[in-house]
């Protein structure tokens, strides 16, 4: 897979998260897809299911970085509950992408974090 269909499903992933689209989220997300975040790992469609109905959580994206099936995004998160933002922040996810299915998820406070956990440098920037 070129890295630009990785950035394609990882983008689109997005989208989907931010329209509350549960169903397209989990038609982009493979059936084990991990999940990691402040709390540890958590594993499947399931989690992803329920992480997203509680998150109350959008990711605009600033800047894209990639290579093979590994992406970093780095995003603005805007947190909502009952219609008002709650908080907001720049974030960094990590995304790894296999057969066209988000298979890792890692968000991350800072982009720097995210780049060296995923093997990319500021160099592997694809998009801004």
């Amino acid at each position: 897979m070129s890295e630009y269909r990785s950035v394609a499903t990882g983008l689109a992933w997005h989208d989907a998260l931010n329209a509350g689209d549960v169903e397209g989220l989990l038609s982009l997300s493979d059936p084990d897809i991990e999940l990691v975040g402040p709390r540890g790992s958590a594993f499947g469609r399931n989690v992803l299911r329920k992480w997203q109905a509680k998150a109350g959580m959008t990711l605009h994206a600033h800047a894209v970085f990639a290579r093979a099936d590994v992406v970093v995004v780095s995003e603005h998160g805007v947190w909502t509950q009952a219609g008002e933002v709650v908080g907001e922040t720049d974030v960094a996810s990590v995304f790894r992408v296999y057969d066209g299915k988000v298979a890792f998820l890692n968000r991350l406070d800072s982009l720097d974090a995210a780049l060296n956990l995923a093997g990319l440098t500021h160099q592997d920037q694809i998009r801004s």
